[in-house]
C-alpha cells in the first residue's frame, strides 16, 4: 500500500480535479510561461548587457523549480520509469538539461525554449481536454490519407520536374532559368503560388506555361484538403476525460476507459 502522503501528492501534481490540483498547474503554468519570457530576453543584446546578472539568476531559479518539480513526479507516480519515458516526462527532462550543459557548452541554455512544450498540459487544468479528443480525431484522419498524400506528393513531385526542364527549354539564361534545378525551383514556387519573383519568364511562351502553371497550382493546393476531409468525415470521435493516471502520470483516457493506456494500471474512477 502507497503511503498516504505519496497518494496526496500524486493527487496534486497529476491531478485537475481538485482545487490543489489545479492551483498547482496554473502556478507552474505561470511559471513556465515566465521562464520563456526570461530566455527570450536574454537574446536580446540591449537587455543582456543591462540585465545579464538578473537574467542567469532567474534562469537558474526557475531550472532548479523545475528540476524538484520533476523529481517529485517521480517519486510520486507508482511506475517512474513510465513517466520518465513517455512524452511530457521527455520534455520535462530536456526543459531543465540546456541550463546544467550551458556550464559546459556556452549557449546551449538558448535550447531552454523547449519548455514552451509543457504548455500544452493547458489543455487538462483548463478542462479543455475536448480540444485532445479533437486533435486525436485529425490524427486518425492523416494517418488514414497519408497514402493518398503520398501519391499525391509524388505526383506533384513529378509535375514539377516536367515543368521546369520544360521552362529551362523555353526561356533563355539572360530571364534567370541558368539551369534546370534553378527552374525546378522556379516552378515550385509558381505551382504553390508563393511568387517570390526574383525569376520571372520574359518570352511569350514563357508566360502562357507560368500563366497554366499559376491557374493549376490552386487547383493542386484543394485536393489534400479534400483527402483529409473525406477521412475526418470518417472518423467516430470519442469523450476525452482530464484524468491523469496515478501509475504513470498519463493524460488523456477516453471517458469510459477503466486501465491506463500507457502503463495498464487501473484508473481512478
Amino acid at each position: 500500500m502507497r503511503p498516504p502522503m505519496k497518494e496526496r501528492l500524486n493527487d496534486i501534481i497529476f491531478g485537475a480535479e481538485s482545487p490543489e490540483g489545479k492551483a498547482f498547474d496554473v502556478a507552474l503554468l505561470f511559471a513556465i510561461l515566465i521562464s520563456i519570457t526570461v530566455v527570450a530576453l536574454e537574446s536580446v543584446e540591449s537587455i543582456r548587457s543591462r540585465y545579464a546578472f538578473e537574467l542567469r539568476g532567474a534562469e537558474w531559479f526557475f531550472t532548479v523549480l523545475f528540476t524538484v518539480e520533476y523529481a517529485l513526479r517521480i517519486y510520486a507516480v507508482r511506475r517512474p520509469r513510465k513517466y520518465i519515458f513517455s512524452f511530457f516526462g521527455i520534455v520535462d527532462l530536456l526543459s531543465i538539461l540546456p541550463t546544467y550543459l550551458a556550464v559546459l557548452l556556452p549557449g546551449a541554455h538558448s535550447f531552454t525554449v523547449v519548455r514552451s512544450l509543457r504548455l500544452l498540459r493547458v489543455f487538462r487544468v483548463f478542462k479543455l481536454v475536448h480540444f485532445l479528443g479533437e486533435a486525436r480525431v485529425l490524427a486518425t484522419a492523416l494517418r488514414a490519407s497519408s497514402r493518398k498524400i503520398v501519391v499525391f506528393l509524388g505526383s506533384v513531385v513529378i509535375l514539377v520536374l516536367l515543368l521546369g526542364t520544360l521552362m529551362y527549354t523555353i526561356e533563355s539564361p539572360e530571364a534567370g532559368f541558368t539551369n534546370i534545378p534553378t527552374s525546378i525551383y522556379w516552378a515550385i514556387v509558381t505551382l504553390t503560388t508563393v511568387g517570390y519573383g526574383d525569376i520571372a519568364p520574359q518570352s511569350p511562351l514563357g508566360k502562357m506555361l507560368a500563366s497554366v502553371i499559376m491557374i493549376l497550382g490552386y487547383s493542386i493546393l484543394a485536393v489534400p484538403t479534400g483527402i483529409v476531409s473525406v477521412e475526418l468525415a470518417k472518423v467516430n470521435p470519442e469523450r476525452i476525460t482530464a484524468r491523469a493516471c496515478s501509475g504513470c502520470g498519463g493524460e488523456g483516457h477516453d471517458s469510459r476507459a477503466l486501465y491506463c493506456k500507457w502503463c495498464g494500471d487501473k484508473l481512478e474512477p
